[in-house]
């Protein structure tokens, strides 16, 4: 995948770099991610940020309240990976295990393919679904919302063809499948409808569309007859010693899927896609100011660790990826206490992404979420390879800002108003 990869291999990438390409492969890397968010926590602990405000006292108790959580669903503290499979066993049903003992003809690799095909377009498809909407289970006729009910919903869509590009080969997801996929088409199976809304619609449908596109363009890495499959071979390539790191999967994916994002922060003409500006950020170089979350991307990341890990691949240096910069995290530390708001705008006015409001609240969700990552080991008496960061996010942080959540207000909302395009949260 070009000079960027080759940088990235070779470890020489600062974020102080003369090159725009090596400045590009920084802003793409775990590092850059913590690095940035660091620099606007480091802000909030001496007071200077415009929006929130820190009360760093407060993490004990939201460590306590997080462990409750975690005892909660798993008192033996095996918690599982956070993942995307997590939700296709809402409602007491692992949907995944069901297909999967269908599959047990066919070759490992080729089950690693069509769970790649599985968890890349449900993580797309899910980037937060707006308070109203709901999707009906067909087979159960229970009912769900936000990302369980797109992963429900995907996941009937996978299984059912929706992006395959042969009506005899269901389980796949084809480039060209995906460039044809219709706004309208993408709704009807999803269910949504004026009395069901769901928000972001038409950004879901295009981000597809450009996956079938970026597909294309590299066969190198998906193949002859594009196959989103196919970067599971293009990583185990990569494994040496049956050993992969992680930051190697969100590179592949950084790198292999940048061309869909919608069209934001551009640096020397690329779309840096889920990268967000704040003065607190600001470096005097190509990067100044810029702060990478990349939260889609790595929630596939971690999506992907399972599929890997089952067709023989060990995956490993996970800690190295951040947590998620979304508002299940971010909530947590708002309801909490942890982070105050300084002014009546930040919970009482609805706000894009890109706005600085919204920039501060995840780069500081990341950087928190790692201090109470570690409260959370010590008290419990785990070390990170027992506990690591993706298991902490499960447990977790995730279920925790979800739960209080709930607790808080109807419906569950975060506690700021997003405007979504169906593309970052």
């Amino acid at each position: 995948m070009g000079v960027i990869s080759r940088s990235l291999r070779a470890g020489s990438i600062t974020p102080g770099s003369a090159s725009p390409a090596d400045a590009i492969a920084w802003l793409r890397t775990p590092e850059a991610i913590r690095g940035r968010c660091g620099l606007v926590l480091a802000a909030a602990e001496r007071g200077d940020l415009e929006h929130f405000a820190l009360a760093p006292a407060r993490l004990d108790e939201a460590a306590d309240y997080v462990i409750a959580t975690i005892r909660t669903s798993y008192p033996d503290l095996k918690v599982p990976y956070h993942s995307r499979w997590r939700h296709f066993s809402t409602g007491g049903r692992d949907r995944w295990a069901s297909l999967a003992t269908r599959l047990k003809h066919l070759a490992p690799d080729e089950i690693a393919r069509i769970r790649f095909d599985l968890a890349v377009v449900s993580v797309l498809l899910d980037a937060g679904a707006g308070e109203a909407w709901r999707y009906r289970d067909p087979a159960s006729g229970a009912t769900f919302a936000r990302s369980e009910g797109l992963a429900v919903a995907s996941f009937d869509l996978f299984t059912a063809g929706l992006f395959s590009d042969s009506s005899g080969q269901p389980l796949r997801a084809d480039a060209e499948a995906l460039i044809a996929l219709e706004p309208s088409a993408l709704g009807t199976a999803l269910q949504a409808s004026e009395e069901n809304p769901l928000v972001g619609l038409e950004g879901r449908a295009g981000l597809l569309n450009r996956l079938g596109e970026a597909l294309c363009a590299q066969p190198d890495v998906f193949g002859e007859r594009p196959r989103i499959g196919h970067l599971f071979d293009h990583l185990a390539a990569q494994a040496r010693g049956g050993a992969l790191p992680a930051p190697a999967i969100l590179s592949a994916l950084l790198e292999g899927f940048g061309a869909i994002w919608p069209g934001r922060i551009e640096l020397a003409g690329v779309n840096l896609g889920d990268v967000g500006r704040h003065p607190a950020a600001a470096t005097g170089d190509l990067t100044s100011g810029l702060v990478p979350f990349h939260k889609l991307s790595q929630w596939l990341a971690y999506s992907l660790i399972e599929p890997l890990e089952e067709a023989g691949i060990r995956v490993v240096e996970l800690d190295r990826l951040t947590a998620l910069a979304e508002y299940r995290n971010g909530g947590l530390l708002i309801d909490l206490g942890v982070l105050r708001p300084k002014h009546d705008a930040v919970l009482g006015e609805p706000h894009a992404p890109a706005s600085e409001i919204v920039v501060e609240w995840r780069a500081l969700t990341v950087a928190l979420i790692d201090r109470l990552a570690a409260l959370i080991r010590d008290k419990l008496g785990l070390s990170p390879a027992e506990l690591p960061l993706a298991k902490v996010l499960e447990g977790g942080t995730w279920s925790a800002g979800r739960r209080i959540a709930k607790e808080l207000r109807q419906g569950g909302s975060p506690p700021i108003r997003l405007i979504s395009d169906g593309t970052v949260f």
